[in-house]
């Protein structure tokens, strides 16, 4: 177990596995590093590094500071004090608008970048139909006050598409995920959602020069598909995997296939850098 000193009254947890090629995996909103305990198979290729996000997991809980700028600066800060000069990234939901945030100032130093189930813009508008309604995270954080512990378990249940999880898959995504979790502060997740729901990186995907890999589910209800195709888009030179019947998580569904994906292409980059 480890931490770094982000901010004042800012500590960072992190867990590190594995040697060779740093990378960097970012969890998601309200969920903690230990979401890719399912990708520890890649410590025998890779240099494994599960930080958790302020006010999730064991990371500190400041009572503000939830921007995009705040949790970038907290990555960035990891990189710099784990001396990482070259490496992958990968970012899910939450943490993959997190890796497109602090991607410029990490430009240099990113020989890879993994996007998963990401978006650049989490809410729908008038010129941007490929995300939620701003009604669903209004409705969200008002069920979060009304049953914080069901609400994350809904919130939990419904990333994953109907038939995705056979019996054997759910009952090891509850032993090793679900149970042993910590959940975040709560102020902390509602101040994380808001940041959410304001949130655009549209702007700046043309900056992407990094190989890239954006991964997404066929049937994610949480970052509609059209936003995984989106990223594809708009960063030059990126892949689009695009996984049938998967939904919000398929990291945890079906890791296998997630990670021989992930693994393969971190391959690539490091033989052609």
């Amino acid at each position: 177990m480890a931490f770094i000193d982000t901010a004042p009254n800012v500590s960072i947890h992190y867990e590190e596995e594995g040697d060779g090629f740093p990378v960097v995996l970012v969890h998601g909103w309200a969920m903690s590093g230990r979401v890719w305990a399912f990708q520890r198979e890649l410590a025998g290729r890779f240099r494994l590094i599960t930080p958790d996000l302020r006010g999730h997991g064991k990371s500190a809980a400041p009572e503000e500071g939830y921007a995009f700028a705040d949790f970038a600066a907290d990555l960035v800060a990891l990189f710099d004090r784990l001396e990482i000069r070259r490496g992958g990234l990968v970012g899910w939901s939450l943490g993959a608008q997190v890796a497109l945030e602090a991607y410029p100032p990490l430009a240099a130093r990113l020989a890879a970048l993994v996007l998963v189930g990401g978006t650049p813009k989490f809410t729908a508008s008038a010129e941007w139909p490929f995300g939620l309604p701003a009604t669903e995270a209004r409705g969200l954080a008002l069920r979060l006050r009304r049953g914080y512990d069901r609400t994350m378990g809904e919130f939990f249940r419904g990333m994953f598409a109907a038939g995705e999880l056979d019996r054997e898959a759910n009952q090891r995504i509850a032993r090793e995920i679900v149970i042993p979790r910590l959940l975040p502060d709560p102020r902390g997740v509602a101040a994380t959602l808001d940041t959410l729901a304001g949130g655009d990186h549209r702007a700046m995907l043309g900056r992407v020069k990094t190989p890239t890999l954006v991964i997404h589910g066929g049937e994610d209800a949480i970052c509609p598909p059209d936003a995984g195709r989106f990223l594809a888009e708009r960063i030059g030179g990126a892949r689009l995997a695009l996984l049938d019947g998967a939904g919000h998580a398929p990291f945890l569904s079906d890791p296998a296939r997630f990670n021989r994906l992930v693994g393969e292409f971190l391959e690539e980059v490091i033989a052609g850098d």
